[in-house]
Formats: structure tokens, sequence, C-alpha cells
């Protein structure tokens, strides 16, 4: 479908690229700290998921219209930026709750953290424009068509990313879990992940396109 080339330099580049801390990292290790371990790898798949909604919309034509169009980037870029505060506000005030008798089991299950990182990853605009910018770059003209070839690198992508995002929330979420033996402590950590994902929608809401 691909030739072992193009594949081969997509998975290189992929990686030079994850592995570079970004928006991604900081919402995982965000989630990790208010979630654990178990809510910041399921934030992690969600926010995946998210990423190959987009490469899929990126693969049949959808990424175009996000690209070229200012009204519809503006719009996709505020409802994610907003929701982002809005998870990093609700982190803040329940943060007793997580760090409540029950802090090693959180009142988020990993379900619903799915679920909302999923949202984080379908609205993050720069996420589309990248699949838009960089999958048609490696699409090898004598194989399958194009569109299938874009899918497949999509897919690459996210599970690379995926994979590696674990790996910081499981991190993030050790930490929480040393700092669990002070309900105190683990109040003011899950605080802090919040106030990363507040930080994380105010930069999405005032970058633009090329930032």
């Amino acid at each position: 479908m691909i030739s072992t080339t193009h594949l081969l330099a997509f998975v290189i580049s992929s990686f030079v690229l994850i592995a570079i801390p970004g928006p991604s990292v900081l919402f995982t290790v965000g989630r990790a700290l208010v979630l654990g371990r178990r809510g910041g790898v399921a934030s992690a798949a969600g926010n995946s998921v998210g990423a190959l909604t987009q490469a899929m919309a990126v693969a049949f034509g959808l990424g175009a219209l996000v690209e070229r169009s200012v009204v519809v980037f503006t719009i996709i870029k505020f409802a994610g930026a907003a929701y982002l505060v809005y998870l990093g506000v609700q982190a803040i005030r329940h943060r007793r709750s997580f760090a409540g008798p029950a802090a090693s089991a959180p009142v988020t299950s990993p379900r619903r953290a799915a679920r909302e990182a999923f949202v984080v990853g379908l609205t993050n605009p720069k996420v589309i424009i990248f699949f838009a910018a960089v999958l048609p770059q490696f699409v090898d003209p004598a194989g399958a068509h194009p569109s299938l070839q874009m899918l497949l690198l999509g897919a690459v992508f996210t599970v690379m990313a995926f994979l590696m995002d674990s790996c910081w929330a499981l991190g993030a979420g050790t930490a929480r879990e040393w700092f669990a033996r002070s309900p105190g402590r683990l109040g003011t950590f899950s605080a802090l992940g919040g106030v990363a994902m507040i930080g994380l929608g105010a930069r999405l809401a005032i970058t633009g396109r090329g930032d």
C-alpha cells in the first residue's frame, strides 16, 4: 500500500516531532496529575482517537476546509480552548474530591476521561492543519489510493503519539501517587494539573495557524 521508504521516512519524522514535548504532552501530564495513571493513560487514548478522527477528515478532504477557512478554524480553536479551560477549572474546583480518602480511585472514571480527552483531540485545529500539511508529502504516487495511504499514515502517527504520551502519563501518575501520602499536598498537585490545562487552553486561544 505504501512503499517501505515512504513509511520509514514518515515514522522517523513523526518520532522526532512526537519526542519534543508539546501541547499533547502537557494535556496528558495535566490529566495524570489530576486523575492518576489510569486517568492519564485513558486521556492519552481519547486524545489520540480524536487526532485519528482528524486524520480521517484530512484523508477525505475535510482538512482542506479547516486549513483554508479562517472562520471554521477560529470556531474549532475557541471551542477546544474553552473546553480545556472548563476541564482545568473543574479540576481546581474539585481538587478536594480528588485528594480525599478515595484519592487512589478518582471520581472521574477512565471511560469518562477518555471521552473528555477525545473532545480535546477532536477540537484541536492545529492537529488537522498539521495532518493536512504533512500527510500528503509522504503519499507514494505509485501506491494505493492517496486517501487510504493518508489514513494509514495518520493511524501510525496516532499510535506512536499514544504510546509516547502514555509514558508521560505513567510518570506523572506515579508522582501523583507518591503525593497521595499527604491529601493536602495531593489537592495542591491536582490543582496544578488544572492550572496546566487552563494555561494550555489560553495558549490555544491566542495562537494562530502558523504558530
